[in-house]
């Protein structure tokens, strides 16, 4: 079978991946390959940590997917002669004062419901695990079967693989139309007008797959995050061996730190369709930051990332079938890089038509990319259209 994945950031990426091993021709088709929110992301493979009130139906998502992640790693960092930076060092989820621990008692309420193995621990214990972490630390939710990858390293890994040999060509066009042939998509159209037929095509552009002539008008909302890497003194590192996020009055942070003793600082989140980076954002991360480890203002920036994550109403991913010959697998929001072997092996067993008996119950129906009816996509395009005129005002 002759597959176009039109997107290469980490979904489209893993969906090759998957594809290949289905015994799939691939051809992956992006201006800009893995420089898209993928470029950004932290890489928290965090099921536990990223339970929030309200989503019920993505929890089993992430468990799966988490579960899936060592396996995924181990294979593509072996196939590509690659460390990925995977780590398994766990997760504090830290309570700026007394009013965020209130706050986080109740978010390890919902993570208990979900069925994380969690464990309220006070500010001291918390500094015992990290040195580094404030006295102002008021408590913690330790996490210790969380995992981090790094994702520039997985789609770097991801990318040598699959442009190596045969099997895999990298065009890196846009695409801008559809194919179709009545009522079925046949291929794809490229902003240098050329033509390229397929068995079937998979679109794992992001937000801009309502850019796409002939493509679905989903409702995809770009949410812009602000992130930054920074390296610490040498006689300070490593500043942190697992991953710190926390509430800082109200407001979430997070600092992810890698093998190599890079930390990453994020990630700020709005929807004002500016993508440039807002020096406000910084400054916010940075105090943020530097409530939880006062360490890291000693620390080295050493890149500025700000990328928009496309994000569903519901925010849950849309993965499934819209024509005979065009599947859509987008939406992931902030959860792109932990979904990843989810959305990866999904997307390409649903493109070649494979018995799927591996997913959580009622999961299929949850990600359709047809759960939104009328009612809600207008719900929804009135919302969105509220908040960009409020936002220019």
């Amino acid at each position: 079978m002759n597959v176009i994945v039109v997107g290469a950031g980490i979904i489209g990426l893993s969906t090759a991946w998957y594809l290949r091993r289905l015994g799939a021709e691939v051809t992956i088709i992006d201006p800009a390959p893995a420089l898209g929110a993928s470029h950004a992301a932290a890489g928290m493979i965090a099921p536990a940590a990223e339970v929030v009130w309200g989503q019920t139906p993505l929890h089993p998502l992430m468990r799966t997917s988490a579960q899936m992640y060592p396996e995924f790693a181990a294979e593509v960092a072996s196939a590509a002669a690659a460390d990925l930076g995977f780590t398994d060092s766990g997760t504090l989820v830290c309570a700026g004062d007394r009013a965020d621990l209130q706050a986080l008692r109740e978010l390890r309420e919902a993570q208990s419901q979900s069925g994380s193995a969690t464990e309220l621990i006070t500010g001291s214990a918390a500094r015992q695990l990290e040195p580094s972490l404030s006295p102002a630390v008021a408590g913690a939710v330790h996490i210790p079967g969380d995992r981090s990858v790094d994702p520039r390293r997985v789609s770097a890994a991801l990318l040598s693989v699959l442009t190596a040999g045969s099997g895999s060509l990298l065009i890196r066009q846009r695409v801008v139309g559809l194919l179709r042939d009545n009522d079925a998509t046949t291929g794809v159209e490229l902003s240098d007008g050329r033509r390229l037929a397929a068995d079937q095509v998979i679109i794992c552009a992001g937000s801009a797959v309502n850019e796409i002539a002939g493509a679905p008008q989903l409702p995809i909302r770009e949410v812009w995050g602000d992130v930054l890497r920074l390296r610490a003194p040498a006689e300070a590192t490593p500043l942190l061996t697992r991953t710190i996020r926390g509430l800082v009055n109200g407001r979430s942070v997070y600092l992810v730190p890698r093998p190599d003793g890079e930390i990453v600082l994020g990630a700020s989140s709005r929807e004002d369709g500016l993508s440039g980076t807002p020096a406000g954002a910084i400054h916010r991360l940075l105090a943020d930051g530097q409530r939880l480890v006062p360490g890291i203002l000693d620390a080295e920036i050493t890149d500025i990332t700000t990328r928009a994550r496309p994000g569903s109403p519901d925010d849950l991913p849309m993965i499934g079938r819209i024509d005979p010959g065009c599947v859509v697998s987008t939406g992931y929001f902030r959860h792109g890089i932990l979904l990843a072997p989810f959305g990866g092996r999904l997307g390409a067993e649903l493109t070649v038509g494979t018995v799927i008996d591996w997913l959580p119950e009622g999961a299929l129906e949850s990600v359709s990319p047809h759960r939104f009816t009328t009612e809600q996509t207008t719900a929804y395009t009135n919302h969105t259209t509220a908040h960009s005129m409020r936002s220019i005002s």
